[in-house]
């Protein structure tokens, strides 16, 4: 072949080996952190889970909070039953998005463990707004994934709060996200493909399955 014809050739073999190369990087499962403040409910935190893990397998796209079954005075006066809760698309928007990171697939495992460990169903569910609310089932989120700083006593009530001092004590090991969902979410490319513009790292733009507004009760802290 002849050598002006190579070498477009070459270059354009190495570009496309760059780019294809790159990809595993944002095939991974990010972990995004978000907080819902006062309006239609109560203060509320949750995570997000979305990519696909390094090994291989489904995309994921899900979101997990943890909050108090029904909403009543009982809530103030010790423990009562506890529930997973997974947000809607419309609740996700109307949260910010604090902040990010990627997970490897072990602690993507673990991710998966502790889920497990705070469901009603298969472990564990009953919620204490001092010691076992949405802030505390966040928190051994964010440990799994590696963060330090986690342990803020007088924030375990104000989610936005304690997710912006997490990620304050975590410079250089979390992306900054603070925006809010409906914008957030609007930015987000497809599964596999590269992370928006200035937004760091892809994450999750809503639930795969959401329970049924008309019996889901009402969120609480």
């Amino acid at each position: 072949m002849h050598r002006s014809l190579l070498r477009p050739l070459l270059a354009t073999l190495l570009l496309l080996g760059s780019i294809f190369g790159s990809a595993p990087a944002w095939a991974a499962v990010t972990i995004t952190f978000w907080s819902h403040e006062l309006g239609n409910s109560f203060p509320h935190t949750f995570f997000t889970l979305r990519g696909v893990p390094d090994a291989g397998g489904n995309p994921v796209d899900v979101n997990y909070g943890f909050t108090a079954k029904s909403v009543s005075p009982k809530i103030l006066m010790g423990t009562v039953a506890g529930r997973l809760d997974i947000s809607k698309p419309g609740y996700i928007a109307g949260s910010d998005a604090q902040f990010s990171l990627v997970l490897s697939d072990a602690q993507y495992a673990e991710i998966l463990t502790l889920i497990a460990a705070w469901d009603e169903k298969t472990g564990d569910g009953h919620y204490n707004l001092n010691n076992r609310n949405c802030v505390h089932f966040v928190k051994e989120a964010a440990r799994i994934a590696g963060l330090s700083g986690l342990d803020q006593p007088g924030l375990m009530r104000k989610p936005r709060s304690y997710l912006k001092a997490v990620a304050e004590a975590n410079p250089g090991r979390v992306t900054i996200v603070n925006m809010h969902g409906k914008a957030y979410l609007a930015s987000l490319p497809p599964i596999g493909a590269g992370p928006p513009i200035g937004a760091g790292p892809p994450i999750t733009a809503g639930p795969t399955v959401a329970p049924d507004p008309a019996t889901a009760p009402a969120t609480v802290n």
